[in-house]
């Protein structure tokens, strides 16, 4: 059973000091019985407390690490909410592509150099998988680990083996057991063989049974044997048998601190129609998987499923900014146009895209909404004339750069023109209401050079 907040609380010092960032020692211990500050966070807990209070402080889903530093690396889980508004969700699930040591080395080759290619641009950020999964399909150990060699010359990912053969996966970590791969997988029937691979590897552990309750029992045993770092697997089951499951292995981590299960997850998507493949993917990206290995993937299929990824994994407390500023789309001049927007990077990449198809050379000023939309902005008085009219005055801001003073503002926030006409002295002209209708706008604009 999960120690309650009295049981801990009994093990703090009780001196209320205040250094937690709580103002009394049964508050810091209501939020730890939650889990949703770590131990560490008092500094005055005895060597005796700690051990004490050790099951309270660990997360209930452990922090499992891929890979070892830089970009050959992933690490997931250490969750502590069921639910993003609870406060939010860390460590994004990793998306992995495979690769079969049974195709030949043109075909792999080309396959490698789609992998090591991927960089989807999203509002500024840089979009890859995380993983590659190198699957053992020719029975051939030599030939498993020339395969996983060339991939580990060929890309920046870190690796999961794929084989419930022991003797595939030792070749296979012969070629990139310093890379820390993800092994795949250990069931009833190999498992002690698996765990000894992965201990002596010191390799994270995938741990596949046919249900929630084999699991269960299968997961003590193989950490007994020495590996911590688990990831578990559910092989047998439809696409709604495994959401449901992943809902379940999550639920009984982090609501009842049942640890067997305290584990991130791993799954496999193979469905033949792309578009069911990118809709089952996305599901698990929401409920509750740590892995997601595609068999195959186009482009287009990733941008779908990498942007909804970014999306359920933005904090919504801290969402993508961009620096507040001028900017230049096209090369503008002294007697381009001038247009206003906000530093929430979706509303600022949708505007500059269609500034750039509109073929006009254009300055946009960015101003710091804290990166809260256009509307956002001016309910919550973060977008306001007398804010805006200050940036336009800065001395080497925009009016150091054009040689009139007229500026295009968002349709939606057009209530705001005389206010700030009369605030920065510049001649403010009613854009468009939505940022499509951009194009077409300054196709047919004119600056009307009018001059505070």
């Amino acid at each position: 059973m999960p120690l309650t907040a009295l049981d801990i609380y009994k093990q703090l010092p009780k001196t209320n000091c205040g250094d937690c960032g709580f103002p009394t020692c049964l508050a810091f211990a209501m939020q730890l019985a939650q889990k949703r500050v770590a131990l560490d966070d008092c500094p005055h807990v005895t060597a005796e407390g700690k051990a004490a209070l050790e099951g309270a402080s660990a997360p209930p889903i452990k922090l499992v690490t891929i890979g070892v530093a830089g970009d050959r690396r992933l690490q997931i889980g250490n969750e502590t909410v069921l639910f993003r508004h609870e406060e939010t969700f860390y460590h994004p699930p990793g998306v992995a592509l495979q690769i079969s040591d049974a195709q030949d080395d043109k075909e792999l080759q080309k396959e490698l150099a789609f992998l090591n290619g991927i960089a989807i641009q999203r509002v500024g950020t840089t979009l890859n998988i995380d993983l590659v999964g190198v699957r053992a399909d020719s029975d051939d150990p030599a030939r498993f680990a020339k395969v996983v060699e060339m991939a580990r010359s060929k890309v920046n990912y870190p690796f999961i083996l794929i084989s419930r053969d022991p003797a595939m996966i030792k070749a296979g970590l012969a070629a990139c057991k310093e890379d820390r791969p993800l092994i795949y997988a250990a069931d009833a029937k190999n498992g002690f063989a698996m765990a000894a691979l992965a201990k002596q590897a010191n390799c994270p552990l995938a741990v596949v049974a046919e249900s929630v309750e084999a699991l269960a029992e299968l997961t003590p045993k193989i950490q007994r044997l020495g590996v911590e770092e688990l990831v578990l697997g559910l092989e047998g089951r439809t696409f709604h048998q495994t959401l449901q499951d992943l809902s379940t292995i999550r639920r009984l981590a982090l609501k009842r601190t049942f640890r067997p299960l305290g584990y991130p997850t791993i799954v496999f998507v193979d469905h033949e129609d792309p578009y069911q493949a990118v809709a089952q993917t996305s599901a698990y990206v929401a409920k509750y998987a740590g892995i997601i290995v595609l068999d195959k993937a186009d482009l287009w299929q990733l941008i779908s499923l990498l942007t909804v990824r970014l999306n359920v994994f933005t904090d919504p407390r801290h969402p993508i900014q961009v620096e507040p500023g001028v900017y230049q789309v096209r090369e503008p001049g002294p007697d381009s146009p001038v247009i206003l927007t906000v530093n929430f990077a979706l509303t600022y990449y949708t505007v500059r895209g269609d500034v750039e198809g509109s073929g006009v050379p254009t300055w946009i000023v960015v101003t710091d909404t804290e990166g809260t939309s256009v509307l956002t902005a001016y309910a919550a008085d973060k977008l306001t004339p007398e804010g805006v009219a200050a940036q336009l005055k800065a001395d080497g801001g925009i009016k150091d750069k054009v040689n009139h003073r007229e500026i295009i503002i968002p349709g939606l926030v057009a209530v705001m023109t005389a206010k700030l006409r009369e605030e920065s002295g510049w001649n403010v002209v009613v854009g468009p209401r939505e940022s499509s209708g951009l194009p077409r706008f300054l196709r047919s604009y004119r600056v009307g050079r009018m001059v505070g």
